[in-house]
């Protein structure tokens, strides 16, 4: 339980000196914690098996150093930046047997990832359409360092549940940068008393974490949809915007998307980039279909994910599930 505490402790004062070195808690915002989670909708306790990010969003006064940050960027990324997000994400990767204290070959390497990031956001306006773009960058580690190992034995110990046994052989230390870029075309129409948006997305990354392409479509209808720019963004692609207004009326929608990314490159299946490490054999077409539900009332909302991911190595037995469940307050 110490070394839980202690981990802990360190994300906590991360998150303290992150959003105190900015100086935009003073700022209006909105604060959300997201947890996914495997156990969310599968029995299962392997591959992708947990994240945990907190994020503080806000729109950025016109002298804030985002807007300066944003024009050194071409206008062909982002033109200007109404909205600002800071991340802390925890990840946690193992194969299927968990009882297996041996390296398993032909599983997925275990893996611990954490990291701070920042994206930046821009809306923009078309008559009956609109544009969403966000740009982010992630810096952070993989192995050892991350505290993964301490961290998920010590939750199984509170839960019961079987001990993972394998995690000397994870990853090694490395550090991670990484960018990640998403756009999204949304068109909207009235339904009688609901109203829907849909349109296409595609979204890239470039780092030594993941290297990627994708492109995909999506759709949310329900009420009041202007409270909020978008969907919610999953797991590898977290550039999404959180923000959403403090006052109106109580929101809701479902949500739908499909997405397909060509990978070229993914660290947690591929190994470490400069030392030998455990490694499969990735495969370069993995797509997602997520199924949500989100509701804004006061300052709060709540948004429940279901992602369902094809195989991602080769020998892979199945494809994975995992869910997300994400809860935000407005200050």
């Amino acid at each position: 339980m110490h070394r839980y505490l202690t981990h802990a402790g360190k994300l906590a004062v991360s998150i303290g000196l992150v959003m105190a070195s900015t100086g935009s808690l003073a700022d209006a915002g909105v604060f959300t914690f997201e947890s996914e989670n495997d156990s969310y909708n599968s029995s299962d306790d392997d591959h992708y098996t947990s994240g945990t990010n907190f994020t503080w969003s806000f729109v950025p006064e016109p002298d804030h150093w985002a807007q300066r940050l944003g024009n050194v960027l071409p206008n062909t990324l982002l033109s200007r930046v109404d909205g600002v997000s800071y991340r802390l994400e925890h990840r946690i990767y193992t194969p299927t047997d968990l009882r297996e204290q041996d390296l398993i070959e032909d599983d997925r390497p275990y893996a611990g990832v954490t990291m701070l990031g920042l994206s930046l956001h821009e809306t923009q306006e078309y008559g009956g359409w609109r544009q969403t773009t966000d740009v982010g960058l992630d810096v952070g580690l993989v192995g050892p360092g991350s505290g993964a190992k301490s961290i998920q034995r010590e939750v199984h110990r509170v839960l019961h549940s079987r001990m993972p046994r394998g995690w000397d052989n994870q990853l090694d230390n490395e550090p991670l940068v990484n960018l990640g870029l998403r756009r999204q075309w949304w068109l909207g129409h009235r339904l009688g008393s609901l109203e829907l948006e849909h349109g296409p997305h595609a979204s890239a990354a470039l780092g030594n974490l993941y290297t990627y392409a994708g492109g995909g479509y999506a759709f949310r209808v329900g009420q009041s949809l202007s409270r909020s720019s978008g969907i919610p963004v999953t797991s590898p692609g977290h550039t999404g915007r959180d923000y959403y207004e403090a006052e109106g009326p109580f929101s809701w929608f479902v949500f739908a998307s499909l997405e397909g990314r060509y990978m070229a490159h993914n660290l947690l299946l591929d190994g470490n980039t400069w030392t030998d490490s455990h490694s499969v054999d990735r495969r370069e077409g993995v797509g997602d279909a997520s199924l949500g539900l989100a509701m804004t009332w006061d300052r709060w909302k709540l948004s429940l994910t279901s992602v369902w991911r094809t195989k991602e190595f080769e020998g892979q037995a199945s494809h994975d599930k995992f869910g997300s469940l994400r809860v935000s307050r407005a200050f």
